[in-house]
């Protein structure tokens, strides 16, 4: 499978999870269209990743595969005092 079908693969799961396209578009707070542009683009906008993996539970590395996610969430993590 090719990184763009799975991630459309995973953008359909969240739509679905969500209840709906416009439902995920509300909750992580795009238009209702947005969904929909990024299927017809093939890509999801890496910002938006989080926010529906918060939502979803779908994760970031299943919609944007490209983007080096354990490093970004290493990064967002707080230090450990010793």
């Amino acid at each position: 499978m090719k990184p763009s079908e799975d991630s459309m693969e995973a953008l359909d799961e969240a739509i679905a999870i969500a209840g709906g396209v416009g439902v995920l578009a509300s909750r992580i707070g795009v238009a209702a269209s947005a969904p929909n542009m990024w299927k017809k683009r093939r890509s999801v906008p890496a910002e938006h990743c989080p926010a529906i993996e918060r939502e979803t539970g779908v994760r970031c590395e299943r919609l944007r595969a490209c983007v080096p996610w354990d490093v970004l969430r290493m990064q967002s993590q707080p230090a450990v005092e010793a």
